[in-house]
C-alpha cells in the first residue's frame, strides 16, 4: 500500500458515532492502510450528533463557501476537519445546517426516517467530490462504506464523468448487513435526474430501498467487499452475478491481510 491514495467514505465512523459494523470499520480499514504507508483521505457527513468540543471540529474556510445545488435549491457547503489523535488520522466532514444540524443520524426519536434522507445523500456525494477537487488529490481508489455513501458511484461516473481527477480511480463498495427499513423519499429518483443523470440510470433506485441503493453502488464500482457475515441474500446474489471482483466476508482479526491484497491485487491490477 506504501504511496497509494485511498479516499474513504463512510456514512459512519467511530470515535464520531456509537460503534457498529459500519463505523469500526470505516476506523479499522484507513487505520490499516495508514499503517502500511498509504495516503488516505477520510469524509463522513457532519451529524448535529457529533459533539464539535470534544472532538475539536473546526472549519476550513477555504474549502467552505461554495453552493450545491439539490433538486433546484442552492445548499451551502460547509467543510470541517478533525484528528484521530492516536492514528493521526485527518477527517472531513461534509456540513449544511439544512440537512445535518439535527441532533441525530438518519431517524428521529420515534425511529422514523428523515424525510430529506435522499437529499442529504445527494449533498454527501457531490459535497465529497467537489472537496476532494479543492484538495487537488487524485485518489487511486475510492472505498464506499454505508448506505448515506452509496450514490457516490453514480455520481463519480456520471455527473463527474469528465472530471479528470478521478478518470483513474477505482471504486470500491463495501456491503453491509446493516440498513434501513422502509425506503427514503419516493421522489430520488426524479431528484437524481435533475443532475442530467439519464432516467434508465436513475430509475434503479425506484422503489429507494437499502438493497436498491446498495445495487446502484454496486454498478458502478469496479470490486465489492462483503462486509458484513449476514448480509441480505438479494445483495450477495447481485453482487456475485455482476462479475466484478468480490472479496468475501473476512472477520475483524484477519481483515488487514485480506483487504490489502484485495487492494493491490484486484482492485488496482
Amino acid at each position: 500500500m506504501n504511496g497509494k491514495k485511498i479516499l474513504f467514505v463512510s456514512s459512519e465512523l467511530v470515535p464520531y458515532l456509537p460503534e457498529n459494523e459500519v463505523s469500526l470499520m470505516s476506523y479499522e480499514a484507513p487505520r490499516m492502510v495508514n499503517s502500511k504507508g498509504g495516503q488516505i483521505r477520510i469524509f463522513m457527513p457532519r451529524y448535529g450528533n457529533i459533539n464539535e468540543r470534544r472532538h475539536q471540529l473546526h472549519e476550513v474556510i477555504r474549502l467552505s463557501g461554495m453552493n450545491l445545488v439539490i433538486n433546484d435549491m442552492d445548499m451551502p457547503l460547509i467543510i470541517k476537519v478533525a484528528s484521530i489523535p492516536k492514528e493521526r488520522i485527518q477527517v472531513y466532514f461534509i456540513d449544511n445546517e439544512e440537512y445535518f444540524k439535527r441532533k441525530a443520524t438518519f431517524a428521529d426519536e420515534e425511529g422514523k426516517l428523515f424525510p430529506d434522507n435522499d437529499e442529504r445523500a445527494i449533498f454527501f456525494a457531490k459535497g465529497v467530490v467537489e472537496t476532494v477537487k479543492k484538495l487537488n488529490w487524485t485518489p487511486d481508489i475510492i472505498h464506499v462504506h454505508g448506505w448515506m455513501a452509496s450514490l457516490l458511484p453514480l455520481y463519480l461516473r456520471e455527473y463527474y464523468k469528465d472530471e479528470p481527477l478521478f478518470a483513474d480511480s477505482r471504486i470500491v463498495t463495501s456491503v453491509y448487513g446493516r440498513g434501513f427499513e422502509g425506503e427514503l423519499n419516493p421522489e430520488l429518483s426524479k431528484k437524481i435526474a435533475f443532475d442530467n443523470i439519464s432516467a434508465d440510470r436513475s430509475s434503479v433506485v425506484d422503489p429507494p430501498t437499502y438493497n436498491n441503493l446498495l445495487k446502484v453502488a454496486l454498478d458502478y464500482s469496479d470490486a465489492i467487499i462483503l462486509a458484513a457475515e449476514e448480509i441480505p441474500d438479494e445483495l450477495q446474489e447481485y453482487a456475485t452475478n455482476l462479475q466484478k471482483p468480490v472479496l468475501p466476508f473476512v472477520p475483524l482479526q484477519e481483515f488487514e491481510e485480506a483487504y490489502a491484497n484485495f487492494y493491490t491485487t484486484e482492485v488496482l491490477k
